[in-house]
């Protein structure tokens, strides 16, 4: 693994981030959904790499996450798995997959990991799906849970806003959070919760949390790569810190590439054989 940029070039795993958790070490995940871009964000050092099925919105352009297929989500994650060498690579299991019942969700558990190489898998809700997360992790394929505001159910939320500000649902999520925990999850990614209320179950969970807009006290940060690249236009909630402007990077470089090509320019004498 010559060449990455962190001094501890193990292999990242469900036991290791435990152990962060444990040693007050934060823990960093970004998306990614092809080889070209997963195997920079490795040997970057991000800790672990997410297949969202926001990939839906991020590679396809859809509105919500919910088109996402199975074989869809295989495919980016197997994208992903060839070009990572250290990062814990995590995959999405899409809507449909899994809220249909035990079985069903074991099967397209085992086939995703089979079929993609990724090393865990993500499922959006709490004791709803309780059966099916504790079936998946019997047979042995770590479980990372979601809460708070999960994608795939926006179309019952009606709203992307923060989740859980009332008594009743910040009940609930804790309780959710304590049952998956318990169940043996491998973590909890907490989307778009007040801080306090992350704060709070980042505390009773043995599991790391790894949050997305529920402030600095989880365990764990992610972020979608186009967004904090600054890829994207036109989203900017207040949890998002662009670290870069790719979008004019790139437009300008396309730009001048359109323009050599146009004048002649490109190519010249040392670039023909």
């Amino acid at each position: 693994m010559a060449g990455y940029l962190v001094t501890d070039e193990r292999k990242v795993t469900t036991h290791r981030l435990l152990e962060m958790k444990e040693r007050g070490e934060k823990i960093s995940m970004l998306t990614a959904y092809d080889y070209t871009t997963a195997s920079i964000l490795d040997r970057a050092g991000v800790d672990a790499i997410l297949i969202g099925d926001s990939a839906s919105n991020v590679m396809v352009g859809n509105a919500t996450t919910l088109p996402m297929t199975v074989d869809q989500m295989i495919y980016h994650a197997r994208s992903v798995v060839n070009g990572v060498k250290r990062a814990l690579v995590v995959c999405d299991m899409p809507f449909g997959s899994y809220q249909v019942g035990r079985e069903k969700g074991m099967t397209n558990a085992i086939r995703m990991m089979k079929e993609s190489g990724c090393d865990a898998l993500k499922l959006e809700g709490g004791v709803e799906i309780l059966d099916t997360v504790k079936s998946i992790i019997d047979a042995g394929i770590p479980v990372i849970a979601h809460l708070g505001l999960t994608p795939q159910s926006i179309n019952k939320f009606g709203t992307y806003a923060v989740r859980a500000k009332d008594e009743e649902e910040a009940a609930k999520l804790m309780s959710d959070a304590i049952a998956l925990d318990k169940a043996g999850c491998s973590g909890i990614t907490l989307e778009k919760v007040p801080a306090k209320l992350a704060n709070e179950v980042t505390r009773a969970v043995k599991c790391p949390t790894i949050g997305i807009g529920a402030g600095g006290g989880c365990d764990g940060q992610v972020l979608v790569y186009a967004d904090m690249l600054g890829m994207t236009q036109g989203f900017s909630p207040r949890f998002l810190r662009r670290y870069a402007d790719l979008n004019k990077i790139i437009t300008d470089a396309v730009g001048q590439y359109v323009a050599d090509v146009k004048s002649g320019d490109f190519p010249n004498e040392q670039e023909s054989y």
